[in-house]
């Protein structure tokens, strides 16, 4: 399975907000290389959750948007009026 990449500067972001987590929930402090450990398990288990979801509601969206595209293009329709001539 595909691990989800992060960028450097988001992963010293997330390690920080786990390091945090642990401090202000647990009353735990927690080392970088632990946080880290946690960080890439969480995104390897739940990560794939996480992205199908946001295809999921990505597809959703597009349908919505493709639904009312179509009731909007209806709408540009103009009225057809035969003229009979007899």
């Amino acid at each position: 399975m595909k691990v989800i990449k992060i960028s450097k500067e988001d992963r010293e972001q997330l390690i920080e907000n786990i390091q945090g987590y642990f401090v202000d929930e647990r009353g735990e402090e927690i080392g970088e290389l632990a946080a880290g450990l946690l960080l890439d398990f969480f995104l390897s288990e739940a990560g794939p959750f996480v992205y199908n979801q946001g295809v999921q509601d990505a597809k959703r969206l597009m349908f919505d948007k493709m639904e009312n595209m179509g009731e909007d293009l209806d709408a540009l329709q103009r009225p057809i009026q035969l003229h009979r001539r007899y």
